[in-house]
């Protein structure tokens, strides 16, 4: 049986994963991808607390937060393949000149 504790550091590992990731980059597809490693990472937190505490509720709100992820990642999507249509290039430095 594996502690709890090794599933939050793997999470906590994930987790900072994800946030060097978004923080680095500038392409926003590796910024999404970065952004599910992060969501990813609080869900096998939740499985492992909610494990701990002998409640099922965790792998609910786990099962919650992977169905937000994947709505998303669709809009996320759509955004970023309309605005490569438009401008041949992706960069989140160039997304910034697109405010009112």
């Amino acid at each position: 049986m594996v502690p709890e504790s090794y599933y939050v550091g793997l999470s906590a590992i994930l987790f900072t994963i994800g946030v060097v990731g978004v923080v680095i980059r500038r392409n926003p597809l590796v910024m999404f991808m970065s952004i599910e490693l992060m969501l990813n990472a609080a869900n096998l937190a939740l499985v492992a607390f909610g494990r701990r505490v002998g409640n099922p509720d965790g792998q609910a709100v786990a099962f919650f937060v992977m169905a937000v992820a994947a709505a998303e990642v669709a809009v996320g999507l759509a955004i970023i393949v309309t605005i490569f249509r438009l401008r041949r290039r992706l960069s989140v430095d160039d997304l910034s000149l697109m405010r009112w």
